[in-house]
């Protein structure tokens, strides 16, 4: 049963998101999500599953972020 709930993990949708823009002078609630999206600097991008949570979390930084699929 592991084996396939990992292999529908791995099939799941995945979202590319880049850091745009600094998160100087906005909240710091806002630069602790980027930094918990694993976003480091201005261009960087990250892969990460079209989940609830994510989707949340792009919500709340839509301004800093671009989204791909």
């Amino acid at each position: 049963m592991a084996k396939k709930a990992a292999k529908k993990q791995n099939d799941a949708k995945k979202l590319t998101i880049t850091l745009r823009k600094s998160t100087i002078g906005f909240n710091k609630n806002q630069a602790a999500v980027v930094q918990g999206m694993g976003l480091r600097r201005i261009g960087h991008s990250v892969e990460l599953p079209d989940t609830p949570a994510t989707r949340g979390m792009i919500l709340k930084v839509r301004h800093l972020v671009e989204v791909g699929e």
